[in-house]
């Protein structure tokens, strides 16, 4: 678990105090004045109070319960995007102990990445790696191209896609250009749709799966996090959109929202937050560098090198979800693989009013 300091684990202390003196004290006059409106008992108010506790305890403390059981694997091929390292790099080779047929897009096969290449050296026929730049149109072209002559039946189409390969940034508004913003939506939203688009006709005629790995930041927002935000929360937008468009298909979509894993898949690294803060400080206009100063702005530098720092390691919970995602007859809508802390903040600032996240998590 991330480790918090002592004010804020008052705080969450204090506000879990008030929210259940809250609820003990309005919440049983809420449920009256329900019954007393649609004609029940009066002792309907403390069964439902006990049955609405139940469920939360269940919903926190069972695991997973199973949904109509598992695909079979056998003959299903998934295509992942950036697989050189961290998340599709570990995914890839999972999925292949499993049995399925893999087609691994890497960024930089062509430049005899390490990845690619230690994926290339297991030398089995289901493992297949291929070049692939989500961000252009030719090359992912070229990637359909590539999977349809390798598929052993075409017709019958491929069964999933994972939406992996994205970057990750920070800055606040005012110390990031345009230009940045646009990078970092053209990978993680625009290459999502794009590969997407592309390998649609296939996933319909299996009626497979769709799974787009995202952040908790698609639905949630976080100071200095605001182009990685924007571009998350659209692929939350994309995803919910294409459920619905995809269902008469048989084609379940499924998004992963992940919490804190810079360290594990190293899409972020503290040498990497040091470039990009040159850069920023480098291209911010003067009146923003007088205002906020280098002392200030040095501080947040060095927050987001803890961000890095504190992030959880073990990537088998993303894993794991994204195999499910896969797999199981009625896979989650949504995932999200994190620890305790961010799943609280999570819930709390989508689902609580905007006022009280804000209170709680303004500094």
């Amino acid at each position: 678990m991330s480790k918090l300091p002592y004010v804020q684990k008052a705080l969450m202390v204090l506000f879990s105090f008030l929210l259940t003196l809250g609820l003990g004290l309005w919440l049983p006059e809420i449920l009256s004045a329900f019954v007393q409106l649609f004609g029940f008992k009066e002792d309907t108010v403390t069964h439902s109070i006990v049955l609405m506790y139940l469920l939360f305890v269940l919903y926190l403390a069972m695991p997973s319960l199973p949904r109509g059981g598992s695909v079979k694997v056998k003959d299903k091929a998934i295509l992942i995007t950036g697989c050189d390292k961290g998340i599709g790099f570990a995914l890839a080779k999972h999925l292949h102990t499993k049995g399925f047929t893999v087609f691994a897009g890497c960024l930089l096969k062509d430049k005899n990445g390490e990845g690619a290449q230690t994926l290339e050296k297991m030398k089995c026929e289901r493992m297949k790696v291929l070049q692939m730049n989500i961000c252009t149109d030719e090359e992912v072209r070229q990637a359909v191209d590539f999977v349809k002559t390798q598929l052993k039946e075409p017709e019958k189409g491929l069964w999933g896609i994972v939406n992996n390969a994205g970057i990750s940034t920070f800055g606040e508004v005012e110390f990031t250009s345009v230009e940045h913003y646009k990078e970092v939506v053209d990978v993680n939203l625009w290459g999502t749709v794009r590969v997407t688009k592309a390998f649609l006709p296939l996933i319909r005629r299996a009626k497979g799966r769709v799974v787009n790995v995202a952040s908790m930041f698609g639905r949630m927002g976080k100071a200095s996090h605001s182009a990685y935000c924007i571009s998350n929360f659209g692929m939350e937008a994309f995803t919910d959109c294409l459920r619905y468009e995809q269902h008469r298909w048989g084609v379940k979509v499924s998004i992963i929202e992940l919490g804190n894993y810079i360290a594990a898949t190293g899409i972020l690294t503290r040498d990497h937050v040091e470039s990009i803060a040159d850069r920023m400080w480098n291209e911010a206009a003067e009146i923003v560098q007088e205002d906020y100063g280098k002392a200030y702005f040095d501080r947040q530098t060095m927050t987001m090198k803890s961000f890095c720092s504190s992030s959880s390691k073990d990537m088998s919970l993303i894993v794991d979800a994204i195999h499910d995602a896969l797999t199981s007859v009625y896979p989650y809508n949504r995932y999200e693989p994190m620890d305790v802390y961010w799943w609280i903040r999570l819930h709390i600032s989508a689902h609580l009013p905007t006022p009280i996240a804000y209170w709680l998590y303004k500094h």
